[in-house]
């Protein structure tokens, strides 16, 4: 019994003093450019999900009308375009360089396959250390909500809206 207890020991000394090592002396990947940590990827999004289930709104408080949805692509346009893109217009040079690469979220999917919720829980609260922003601070609770419709509905826009994500950046 003795030998399996300082076994134990040791081996739960073990695992927290490799990564004090790891992370210590610089052997953990830090640049965007750098391959991910191990597991780094799997627990992000545990925890993320986890907490995104917890957290996120049953449902929007407002409508998908055309009105909500061109606003979404006004606001979308000012403060998303940049990282996530436009369909049709070529990446910036910013995401390029950033780790985890911000989804497009207008080429393939994107995120019309995610609950509404979801997706305003991201707008409003960010995801931390991957350079997504919270905008509680910066927009409106129905601007977060407009642009989270039009991301939901991406697939589906109204031509007025899709004229207003059209036009060239500025």
């Amino acid at each position: 019994m003795m030998k399996f207890l300082l076994g134990l020991i040791i081996g739960l000394g073990v695992v927290p003093a490799v990564g004090f090592v790891y992370f210590r002396f610089g052997l953990a990947p830090v640049a965007t450019a750098a391959p991910a940590m191990p597991f780094e990827k799997r627990l992000a999004r545990m925890a993320l999900h986890a907490r995104i289930s917890k957290e996120a709104p049953a449902q929007a408080p407002i409508a998908a009308s055309e009105d909500n949805l061109a606003a979404g692509a006004r606001i979308y346009r000012e403060h998303c375009a940049y990282c996530h893109g436009i369909a049709g217009q070529a990446e910036t040079a910013s995401p390029k360089g950033m780790f985890p690469h911000p989804p497009q979220l207008f080429k393939g999917k994107g995120v019309t396959d995610d609950p509404a919720g979801e997706i305003y829980w991201k707008t409003a609260n960010g995801i931390r250390l991957t350079g997504m922003p919270g905008f509680r601070k910066t927009l409106t609770e129905d601007q977060m909500w407009q642009v989270s419709l039009l991301l939901l509905h991406a697939h589906e826009l109204p031509a007025p809206v899709k004229d207003l994500l059209a036009q060239p950046a500025r």
